[in-house]
């Protein structure tokens, strides 16, 4: 029996319809955004330039957010809104293609721009969708609904991004590689259509009379609360988290030569991870509450980036991955489910563009030093008398990366207070002896012969 999610026929009508939007856009991410860096060092980008593309796009695209808090408060149609900037985004995708193939001189700017475009269309429509959300979704039951809808959207990321690298290695070992291109940009484009279709079927209910979304001195009284802590907590660990991040791709596929197959491989098991881990977090998220899985994920990312400094064997690799998707995923959901817990419903859209735009900013900002720090780092290390040698200097990069997150980590965690008191305690190692006993196979048949099994109603 289908998973029955409100005793509303149209909100429970409406929420299968999200669902459904989250499995097509999450196509659309794996089969085609996962692949830009790789159509950019295809299009023979260097490594700063990869970075300004992994960052600068969701920087300015990010703006868009708060014009759509802005016009939203004038409208009042949320829905409306929404899809107007997935339809536009699922359009940008052909020039996105064909701009940089068709003028290879100026082909790194041609696809900024462009990528610029298709974020600024899909940040247009975020604070507007977590707005509709938190209204449709009831605040027991976020941990577990997002979770499953998490869940399946990792998924299908999963399945468009290995059929992705499947299609690049075909097409590359033909010596067709921008086929293999032309056709993942394509089947993102019409997977974003399916998502908008499906975005047109949900219900949006009345706004209401509210507020402006950030009256005047919001600021002032922004500084002294739990959410102004979360929000310069989020924004400074994903600045420093990018100085590596936009290099991972570069350091395999330029400098240890990984294939289309490998790259897919190694970026897919961390995404598979997520899908098998995620049903776990999100029933310590409703039961443990939410602070407990970000401090103790939180206190993890810092050695993320180190372990790829200590091998780099493929399969040491990808056992790093597995490592990390689980972390994320915990990470990833919690934090966005705190959101939820620190933000009025009325002040939603506003608060969620500004957290949006701020960490945009710091991950430029951390995306920049990095590409800076590629230019001048040295690859050889003389300190208290020990010399060391990079063997790529992107190394050092994630060494840097790994100390910075350390600091952040110290800096912010133990400030990190639970807004919501949670149903039950647990430790920080129970939490950890919980989800590392999960067994990965055992999950993955869990999750297959429930993932549509009615829950028992409650």
């Amino acid at each position: 029996m289908p998973v029955r999610y409100s005793k509303d026929p149209q909100v429970d009508s409406t929420l299968r319809h999200s669902v459904r939007d989250g499995v097509a856009y999450s196509v659309m991410s794996g089969s085609g955004e996962t692949y830009l860096s790789a159509f950019a060092l295809f299009l023979k980008a260097s490594a700063p330039q990869v970075a300004l593309l992994a960052t600068l796009p969701p920087l300015l695209g990010s703006l868009a957010q708060l014009l759509s808090a802005w016009l939203v408060q004038r409208l009042r149609k949320r829905k409306r809104m929404i899809l107007a900037g997935a339809s536009l985004q699922a359009l940008i995708w052909l020039p996105l293609l064909m701009l940089p193939l068709l003028y290879p001189e100026h082909a790194i700017v041609l696809l900024i721009a462009c990528a610029t475009l298709y974020h600024a269309t899909g940040n247009f429509a975020v604070p507007l969708w977590i707005s509709l959300m938190g209204d449709l979704v009831p605040e027991r039951k976020r941990g577990r609904y997002f979770g499953r809808r998490t869940r399946l959207a990792t998924m299908m990321a999963f399945i468009g991004l290995v059929a992705g690298g499947v299609v690049l290695h075909v097409y590359d070992a033909q010596g067709w590689t921008v086929y293999g291109f032309v056709t993942l940009f394509l089947c993102a484009g019409v997977a974003r259509m399916v998502s908008v279709y499906h975005l047109s079927r949900m219900h949006e209910p009345s706004m209401g009379e509210a507020p402006a979304p950030l009256p005047a001195g919001w600021l002032g009284r922004l500084r002294d609360s739990h959410a102004w802590r979360f929000t310069l907590y989020i924004a400074s660990m994903q600045g420093v988290v990018a100085v590596a991040s936009p290099f991972f791709a570069v350091y395999m596929l330029r400098d240890l030569n990984f294939t289309y197959l490998q790259f897919m491989a190694n970026t897919g098991i961390a995404v598979l991870v997520q899908f098998l881990t995620l049903n776990t977090w999100g029933r310590i998220s409703d039961i443990f509450g939410n602070r407990l899985i970000l401090v103790t994920t939180g206190s993890v990312i810092p050695f993320l980036p180190a372990l790829w400094i200590v091998s780099d064997n493929f399969w040491y690799l990808m056992a790093v991955q597995v490592f990390s998707g689980v972390n994320w995923a915990g990470f990833s959901l919690s934090s966005s489910n705190f959101l939820y817990e620190l933000v009025s419903s009325e002040r939603r859209s506003g608060y969620m563009a500004f957290h949006n735009v701020l960490t945009a900013v710091a991950v430029f900002a951390g995306a920049m030093l990095g590409a800076l720090l590629t230019r001048i780092l040295p690859a050889d290390v003389a300190l208290f008398g020990f010399a060391w040698h990079w063997e790529s200097i992107l190394l050092a990069l994630f060494a840097i990366s790994s100390l910075l997150r350390g600091l952040v980590a110290l800096l912010f965690l133990p400030r990190l207070e639970e807004v919501k008191a949670p149903r039950r305690k647990m430790s920080p190692r129970q939490l950890v002896f919980r989800v590392t006993r999960f067994n990965a196979f055992s999950g993955l048949v869990y999750e297959v012969v429930t993932m549509f099994r009615r829950p028992p109603s409650r």
